[in-house]
């Protein structure tokens, strides 16, 4: 197929637009069983939600079996409720659930000397590319794979091979990906193309799944408050789809302060964020914008607990956020072999510490002050926070609240932010 583009010259696509540039994509194919293979609510706002349900209405009027396999990662299943808002019209016993611990086969083994090339030496163990088995036996003639192309706190930027490979992988791609990209550097890869983590998934793309049918249909959004804009969406099954979304997203979603950040105060919106696993995308998309002794103010109404599963949860709360080079320490000691087993609960924790640099307030309602502070955050009671910290009454950007100057954000999966004075 030709590669389909669409970039909006004004706010951005209207749905007639979007589905236009849908029926293009999908024109050259006819496919007799499809798997979408969409982003979880989580990523409500790619809107792959409204692409997923469009594809699902125009395949299955043409006759073709299609199924849903949402790309959790680690992340816990997509619930009746959300999957009736993102998914509008698919029937939700078509959702297939990906289980990253059981569910996956493997595709082949990462060289130690392509990876420590791409590391500058710093990683040095294979990575085997896991998947989920359905896309390799389930009969699929076409698989399609939406989602939102951002900057990212593992690999750079989001999306393309990465909805695959950690999307519906398997633990050691998982754990291992995140893990490379933590001792490599968060903050010398946000943002950016050809990562060591881009390219350890353009390695197994080439090596692993060339001959698998795979259309990638990719967006740059933004959004104020539920109205999401898609200023660009990108369909091909090669590269140049996600070479020309990270061009957008690099205008649309990087944002530059005058200053470092005094004070931050970033709102998660309780229906997607859940646990601070999540959460942190406060940390992670602010960090480069925050000033030395600075305070990051996190308002997290709906956040209840640590990890997305059990053992990742039970990890935050045994080793918190303690700082990179505390929880690399942890990570070599032979007696903390749950840790070393889960690679990417130890990466998770080195992105969510800001390394003493500035503090961070978790202001939330049903996890205890005990708890937060127990993991290495500072603790709040959210209604009191958000009572002077308003997010009905604050607006994106610089505010002044009781003659301070304070910057919100009020959804910081949307974006990234760097002091220009350091970049």
């Amino acid at each position: 197929m030709s590669d389909v583009f669409r970039i909006s010259k004004t706010g951005g696509l209207s749905p007639e637009e979007l589905k236009s540039a849908l029926n293009d994509s999908l024109a050259a194919y006819k496919p007799s069983r499809v798997l979408i293979i969409p982003p979880d609510f989580t990523r409500y706002h790619s809107n792959a939600g409204f692409i997923s349900s469009y594809c699902y209405k125009v395949l299955t009027e043409k006759g073709v079996s299609v199924d849903v396999l949402p790309a959790l990662g680690t992340h816990v299943p997509v619930s009746r409720q959300q999957w009736d808002k993102m998914f509008e019209g698919i029937p939700y016993d078509k959702m297939l659930v990906h289980d990253w611990r059981n569910d996956v086969v493997s595709l082949g083994q990462v060289p130690v000397e392509f990876l420590k090339d791409i590391s500058e030496g710093l990683w040095d163990e294979p990575v085997r590319a896991e998947l989920n088995h359905r896309l390799i036996d389930g009969g699929y003639d076409l698989i399609i794979s939406p989602g939102q192309v951002v900057p990212h706190e593992v690999i750079g930027m989001s999306n393309h091979a990465k909805n695959l490979f950690v999307g519906v992988g398997g633990s050691d791609m998982i754990n291992k990906s995140h893990m490379l990209g933590a001792v490599y550097g968060m903050e010398r890869m946000m943002g950016k193309d050809h990562t060591p983590v881009r390219k350890l998934f353009d390695y197994c793309l080439e090596h692993y799944l060339a001959d698998l049918p795979v259309l990638y249909m990719l967006t740059v959004t933004t959004a104020d408050g539920s109205d999401v804009h898609v200023h660009g969406f990108f369909a091909g099954e090669g590269r140049k789809c996600l070479e020309e979304a990270i061009a957008l997203s690099q205008e649309k979603n990087i944002d530059f302060v005058e200053h470092g950040l005094k004070k931050c105060v970033v709102y998660l919106d309780p229906s997607e964020f859940k646990s601070t696993w999540l959460g942190n995308k406060a940390v992670y998309r602010t960090r480069m914008a925050m000033a030395d002794g600075g305070e990051l103010i996190i308002l997290a109404p709906g956040v209840e607990r640590f990890g997305e599963d059990d053992t990742v949860d039970l990890l935050i709360r045994k080793y918190g956020y303690k700082g990179r080079l505390t929880t690399l320490d942890a990570f070599k000691k032979a007696e903390n072999a749950d840790l070393r087993a889960n690679m990417g609960a130890a990466a998770h924790l080195i992105h969510g510490s800001s390394d003493g640099r500035f503090s961070i307030t978790y202001a939330v309602r049903d996890i205890s002050r005990q708890e937060i502070e127990s993991v290495g955050y500072n603790s709040a009671d959210y209604d009191e926070i958000a009572a002077k910290y308003d997010p009905e009454k604050l607006h994106y950007g610089y505010n002044t609240v009781d003659g301070e100057e304070i910057y919100y954000i009020p959804n910081p999966a949307l974006g990234l932010w760097i002091n220009k004075e350091r970049f």
